[in-house]
């Protein structure tokens, strides 16, 4: 038999038990849904607004820090907050494709904070999926609705992130890892074009120094920019000096990417590949037709926010864990 030498830890342990219980049976569904912590835990998304906006404050870079944790969360055994599981070298975070990732701590002090009001009801996954939406809406990016009810894998080991897109990868390449995740031209174009944070020189020197036989630049870089950064990044300097990844509006959240990728100023070599495909290109130039106003013989025009929060859904919907799967961790870093 249970012993609780106080009524404020019978309370607790009653509330934990309550809540285990009703996120079990709206889980039972087995399938995502917006609102699904509603009757659980019915401030579940604003407490997570409230610490990413505060972190944002102190670091308007978190956005972008977030929004990649996202994508490489998911693109490993789909989005189960795996990548957050610290078990040493052998594990996600290690793997070579995850080079630079960060924002755990931040998706750790969401979670600390729900597990206080809470405990045991809302998952890491979801606090990351929501912690992206609310990096990109601080940035003027579009705000959408999130589906929760993810939960949280139990697995993660380096050998399974081999196949993460990588910087340096060519245009057939990348579109085959995406359509491997069952994910289309245009969510590659919205998904992997960066519109908004920074980059390691580290990243760089290939594309700078050794793209052509004899240690020749990527042709696509415009002459001029190509001097800046060369400057910024020279060969064999500091690997860890960062520059932006939009020079034009590095912290704003806007469709500014497609036209430094079609003019020659995309700064790492995945984003510039998106002009080496037809395809890719066309759908592009769609966006830089909407921008300035353009119509296209097709018709109406895309637009860019609308469907990057579509995409941004789709690839949060990759791999999901639900129902009786995964569990829900009480720190996001290791499990339960």
């Amino acid at each position: 038999m249970l012993n609780f030498k106080s009524p404020k830890a019978l309370v607790f342990a009653l509330i934990i038990i309550y809540n285990l219980l009703a996120a079990s049976t709206v889980s039972s569904q087995g399938q995502l849904q917006v609102g699904f912590y509603s009757k659980t835990c019915p401030n579940a998304e604003s407490i997570v607004r409230s610490v990413i906006q505060k972190t944002f404050e102190r670091d308007p870079g978190s956005a972008a820090v977030l929004l990649r944790l996202q994508f490489h969360d998911c693109y490993v055994e789909g989005c189960d907050a795996s990548i957050l599981i610290d078990n040493g070298e052998e594990g996600e975070r290690k793997a070579s494709g995850n080079l630079g990732v960060g924002g755990f701590e931040i998706i750790e002090e969401a979670k600390a904070k729900l597990e206080g009001i809470c405990p045991g009801v809302v998952s890491c996954a979801d606090i990351v999926a929501l912690a992206a939406r609310d990096g990109v809406a601080l940035v003027k990016g579009p705000f959408y609705e999130v589906p929760t009810g993810r939960r949280d894998g139990k697995v993660s080991s380096k050998s399974l992130a081999d196949n993460l897109p990588e910087v340096d990868d060519s245009i057939q390449l990348l579109k085959s890892k995406f359509r491997q995740k069952g994910l289309s031209d245009r969510d590659l174009v919205l998904l992997s074009g960066h519109t908004i944070g920074l980059t390691a020189c580290f990243f760089m020197q290939a594309r700078l120094y050794n793209f052509t036989p004899g240690g020749g630049s990527d042709p696509a870089i415009n002459p001029e920019f190509l001097k800046q950064l060369k400057s910024k990044c020279p060969f064999q300097g500091d690997p860890n000096i960062r520059i932006p990844l939009d020079p034009v509006t590095d912290f704003i959240f806007d469709d500014q990417i497609f036209f430094n990728i079609k003019n020659g100023f995309a700064v790492i070599a995945s984003d510039a590949r998106l002009y080496d495909d037809e395809n890719t290109k066309r759908i592009l130039e769609s966006y830089v037709s909407s921008a300035v106003g353009n119509s296209s013989s097709s018709g109406s025009l895309p637009s860019f926010k609308a469907d990057f929060a579509k995409a941004m859904v789709k690839m949060g919907n990759l791999g999901v864990k639900t129902g009786s799967e995964g569990e829900i961790r009480r720190v996001c870093a290791a499990v339960n």
